[in-house]
């Protein structure tokens, strides 16, 4: 059956989504009998080039303005001076050269691909490759062809124009994090597998606009469906298709400009090479999904054996946070704070004191590293009588005593007390903590008994490590997010362990709360 075989409708997918985003609240848009097919539609939009070409040169810009800077800062007003060896040129040419040659390593290193761009640690991973090789070769080019290039301008344009590069793509990214936001500079995507596998990537990609893609269609292509069949997930209308369709038909149905398959079974015996060269002449990615969740792709290798590919996983990285580099980082990181924040850890301190009775520092037992208990030190934001009322208070608001609960509007705190925590100044004495080796900067936070006792078997993960002062969920969301959420970042975090990640979440932290977000 081909394209122009199957019958055409009124309303097209796209006009489905426009549908969905200007309905009232409460009032339900029914789908169409059956979604039409415009066979006339292009697969890629032109976003993808567009938004390539803008970085191509804001990359050009940077990198011609940083071998000038690097040229004024190494030889002031005498710049025009040249390179000694055979091959004798201005730094002015040289610099250029390098300019050019830098953006050509960017370009073979696809770090302007539109499956990179907006990534994050991908692309960034791959600037840092280019940036080195391209370095290397120009060293490798010196010594065969007796450049004798000034190594202190070497030494200035390599990392200003590295951090230029990674300073412009964090610029691109927050900027395409805010289209993809209101809906824009989106990729359609047409699943192909199982229903169950289907709707998994379907909630997830919707829960997350960042990603840069949506489904927008299912193609199962050894089920028979009706005319008329939908993806039961909320806030979109994805039409399922069957053997009643063909891969144009579906690709035209969904607009997809990217086809993601969960399940080869349902492609047949040589299904994903044949669906490889179905795809080549129409200009759509093809991704493969390994039904692998919350496993970084650090941790994920493409194996052989025999003529078969395979995915290698690798084994959960949490035993790596015992190390010395994480204990080092610790220390010295802890030491570094406590002496950069110590005008605020005394101001505390005096606040505390002269603002309510009772002790400055709060001690309270939580639960470390493989379930051993510790104090853990805080300034103290609530009245003294606080852990004897917290569960009255949380019955009389009609919650549950359990993890991660929390009063709507605490009593307890005290008059500076709702201060301190809105900017998390009562966390800065866990600092000493770090320093005796009971928590981390970054980790799972440390919980009470009552809530450890509740943890099942996935939960119990989190004690895997040592606590820490902030962790993944505490940037994700903080304590807006359920307790299922934090569990599932918490063992991420833990099984995926890096020190990149730490000072990412570091970072991360800083912004969350100066942003404001919710404390605990």
């Amino acid at each position: 059956m081909t394209i122009q075989d199957v019958s055409r409708t009124t309303s097209t997918h796209a006009d489905l989504s426009r549908a969905r985003r200007t309905q009232e609240p409460g009032v339900a848009v029914e789908p169409p009998e059956d979604p039409a097919i415009d066979s006339s539609a292009t697969h890629r939009a032109p976003w993808h080039k567009q938004v390539a070409h803008r970085v191509f040169l804001s990359d050009t810009a940077v990198l011609f303005a940083v071998v000038i800077l690097g040229a004024v800062l190494r030889f002031g007003a005498d710049a025009e001076v040249t390179t000694n060896g055979p091959l004798s040129v201005s730094y002015w040419t040289f610099g250029a050269t390098l300019a050019v040659g830098w953006s050509v390593a960017l370009q073979a290193y696809r770090t302007r691909d539109s499956r990179v761009l907006g990534d994050g640690v991908e692309e960034y991973r791959r600037i840092v490759r280019a940036s080195v090789t391209f370095f290397g070769l120009v060293a490798i080019a010196s010594l065969v062809f007796k450049i004798d290039s000034s190594r202190g301008y070497l030494a200035i344009t390599f990392p200003l124009g590295l951090l230029g590069l990674i300073v412009t793509r964090r610029v691109w990214r927050s900027w395409l994090n805010r289209q993809r936001q209101r809906g824009a500079m989106i990729t359609n995507a047409l699943v192909i597998g199982g229903m169950r596998s289907a709707e998994d990537i379907t909630r997830h990609l919707g829960n997350s606009p960042q990603s840069g893609v949506r489904v927008t269609g299912v193609w199962v292509p050894d089920r028979a469906t009706s005319l008329c069949e939908w993806l039961p997930v909320p806030d979109a209308f994805v039409p399922v298709m069957g053997t009643e369709r063909n891969l144009d038909a579906a690709l035209s149905v969904a607009e997809a400009e990217m086809v993601i398959v969960t399940d080869t079974e349902h492609l047949g015996h040589a299904g994903l090479k044949e669906l490889t060269w179905e795809l080549e002449s129409l200009d759509v990615d093809l991704l493969v999904s390994p039904n692998v969740v919350d496993v970084s792709g650090s941790r994920i290798q493409l194996s052989r054996v025999g003529t078969m590919p395979f995915l290698s996983v690798d084994k959960p990285t949490y035993g790596d946070a015992a190390t010395w580099p994480k204990q080092v980082f610790d220390r010295l990181g802890a030491t570094a704070l406590l002496v950069l924040t110590s005008p605020l850890l005394v101001g505390a301190a005096l606040l505390v004191r002269l603002t309510s009775a009772g002790p400055i520092f709060y001690r309270q037992e939580r639960i470390g590293k493989d379930g051993q208990p510790f104090a853990m030190i805080k300034f103290r934001s609530m009245h003294p009588d606080a852990d004897q009322r917290l569960a009255s208070l949380i019955k009389a608001e009609g919650a549950e005593v359990g993890p991660l609960a929390k009063l709507t509007n605490d009593p307890r705190l005290t008059p500076v007390g709702g201060f301190l925590r809105r900017f998390s100044l009562d966390e800065l004495p866990q600092l000493f903590n770090v320093l005796t080796g009971s928590m981390s900067l970054v980790g799972p936070r440390p919980q009470r008994q009552f809530e450890v006792d509740l943890y099942d078997h996935i939960a119990r993960r989190r004690l895997a490590v040592l606590p820490g002062m902030t962790g993944l969920w505490q940037v994700s969301g903080r304590s807006d997010l359920s307790w299922e959420d934090t569990v599932r970042l918490d063992t991420y975090y833990v099984e995926n362990w890096s020190l990149v990640a730490d000072l990412a979440i570091l970072w991360r932290t800083v912004r969350a709360v100066l942003g404001r977000s919710g404390a605990r």
